[in-house]
């Protein structure tokens, strides 16, 4: 077993130091360490995680985000599924409030 060590420094030296108070969206922490992924991909990512935690605020901030970013109806939908896939019949369930944050943002 690999022993994990809990020093909040090591998130310092990997640029990992976010601070969660005035998040505007992913990517936008304090510390926030590049730009590899468009925030429009970030967001997107924590729409599919969001689902697998079953987070009804989390899905519902990030879907408005990634729909913010550019994403299509048909991107956040395969963001839910992906969140589905990882997180089995849980997160089935989860994503039915997925679903309806995104009829609201994108059929509205």
């Amino acid at each position: 077993m690999i022993g994990v060590s809990h020093d909040d420094q090591r998130l310092v030296t990997y640029g990992l130091d976010l601070q969660i108070g005035g998040l505007e969206g992913v990517g936008q922490q304090k510390g926030h360490i590049g730009d590899a992924l468009p925030r429009q991909t970030k967001e997107l990512i924590a729409v599919g995680i969001s689902v697998k935690i079953n987070c009804e605020s989390c899905m519902q901030w990030h879907i408005e985000h990634a729909a913010k970013e550019g994403a299509t109806k048909r991107q956040v939908l395969e963001a839910v599924e992906v969140g589905m896939e990882m997180g089995g019949g849980p997160a089935t369930v989860s994503a039915r409030f997925a679903l309806t944050v995104m009829e609201s943002v994108f059929d509205a």
